[in-house]
């Protein structure tokens, strides 16, 4: 397997690219959330990659950071989902909204990417649910920060007794970058005037 290039961007052509690694030009698909972070034409690029070996192709994917290969491959384990619906859902959104759309099931935020329908994103956030927030531990920006402290206030709401809807729809009131202990409180302010 190849899971790191490092060479010279050669072509941008969203989605895929051409990279020289020691003369040999590698041909890469890459998310939208890559293909911004990437120099001009002519300057050093390190991705990390996924290859997909098929009976007709050998294709490469690739990904400016951990947390969004580590994604991507969580979305294609899932039935039914290829590379591209995968790379879709990649180029549609960050990497941190996909975890807060899992956390909170929000199959809105996932119908927003084009080629996703309602039942797609329904499969997509059941299958997702409990495993992408694991997936994403320790792998960096991702792990840590929002998708944490929502998490962290959603289970601290489930364990005063709230149904999981109630907790999802009070975190939605908690602004963005709110520490735990001030969000567990908006949230709480937030079901109290109900």
């Amino acid at each position: 397997m190849i899971g790191r290039l490092v060479g010279t961007l050669l072509e941008k052509r969203p989605p895929a690219l051409l990279l020289d690694v020691g003369g040999v030009g590698y041909e890469i698909d890459a998310p939208m959330s890559t293909f911004y972070g990437l120099p001009a034409v002519g300057e050093r690029v390190i991705l990390l990659t996924h290859m997909v070996v098929r009976e007709d192709a050998h294709l490469l994917y690739g990904f400016a950071t951990a947390a969004e290969r580590t994604a991507f491959r969580a979305l294609i384990r899932i039935s039914g989902v290829g590379s591209r619906t995968a790379l879709s859902v990649l180029s549609g959104m960050s990497v941190e909204e996909l975890a807060q759309a899992v956390t909170l099931q929000q199959s809105a935020l996932l119908t927003r990417v084009p080629g996703i329908g309602t039942k797609t994103a329904e499969r997509l956030l059941l299958e997702l649910k409990g495993k992408l927030g694991a997936a994403l531990e320790g792998v960096g920006a991702a792990g840590t920060g929002a998708a944490d402290s929502l998490t962290d206030i959603l289970r601290a709401l489930a364990a005063l007794g709230y149904s999981e809807r109630e907790a999802a729809a009070a975190a939605k009131q908690v602004p963005a970058g709110t520490g735990v202990s001030d969000g567990i409180r908006l949230a709480l302010q937030s079901l109290g005037k109900r």
